[in-house]
């Protein structure tokens, strides 16, 4: 090999260290700040108490029987694909934050990719999810929803991709955005009417067409379909709880998180140059 072709090869090498160590260290810094908030912390497992425990509880013994299918793991299977993707894109309003401060500013200036510093933020964020639904699914198991670990195991790339998605829809929400304040009050409206659209607690196959299109508008509908997908594969009561199969959901999946996360990257870094 040429010495200068050697030369070019041990740059592009080193700039790709750089690049990785960048993304790691953007990443790790968001995690701490989950270790540091106890309040969020607390938050994690509130509302996903709320949502299994009370809402899915009460309802398991009365609907159980008439719709077919064990609705507490239905619900649970739902909250799990619903808190990975609003974790992580809820994370991603500190992107904000971090432009209010300045900080974002003083990333930017440094050689390093615009892509690596938003997927390091993207990274960090799917860290806490990740970190969070540890002890979701610890309350799974006290609750007495029937998941193994071999499940949780299979289901393990999708939680991954769910909360890339998640990400991937935060930084492009976000790029629209110009203050925190804004973030936190129009966060909410764009996440709530998903938990119905997705059918995280209510099963939603065979509603009316009008409720379908807008079913398959919500990008948090596929993530909980992956799961249920998943988890109901090759057993009766995917018919009755599935909208699509793994192959598709994984597809649209990706798809989003790529269509996300390139224009609301460029948005972003272009906003971040006129300031």
């Amino acid at each position: 090999m040429p010495i200068s072709k050697l030369s070019e090869v041990m740059k592009e090498m080193g700039m790709l260290k750089y690049e990785s160590q960048a993304l790691l260290t953007i990443a790790y810094r968001d995690w701490v700040k989950l270790v540091r908030d106890r309040t969020r912390i607390i938050a994690t497992f509130v509302f996903p108490f709320m949502f299994i425990a009370i809402l899915g509880k009460s309802f398991d013994a009365n609907l159980s029987d008439t719709i077919g299918y064990n609705y507490l793991t239905f619900v649970f299977i739902g909250v799990l694909g619903q808190t990975l993707f609003q974790s992580t894109a809820s994370g991603i309003i500190s992107l904000i934050e971090d432009r209010e401060t300045d900080f974002s500013q003083e990333i930017f200036v440094t050689p390093v990719s615009r892509y690596t510093i938003i997927l390091g933020k993207i990274v960090g964020e799917t860290c806490v999810s990740l970190t969070q639904i540890i002890g979701i699914i610890g309350l799974g198991f006290l609750i007495g929803v029937r998941l193994n670990i071999s499940e949780i195991i299979v289901m393990a790339p999708a939680m991954l991709l769910i909360s890339l998605l998640g990400g991937a829809f935060g930084v492009f929400v976000m790029s629209y955005l110009n203050t925190q304040r804004l973030a936190n009050q129009v966060f909410p409206f764009l996440l709530f009417p998903q938990f119905f659209l997705a059918g995280v607690f209510n099963p939603i196959k065979g509603n009316p067409f009008a409720y379908q299109v807008m079913t398959h508008l919500a990008p948090m509908t596929y993530a909980v379909d992956l799961l249920r997908s998943i988890f109901y594969h090759n057993r009766p009561e995917g018919a009755l709880t599935i909208l699509h199969s793994t192959l598709i959901n994984t597809t649209a999946v990706i798809g989003l998180i790529l269509i996300f996360f390139i224009l609301g990257t460029k948005r972003f870094v272009s906003r971040e140059r006129n300031r």
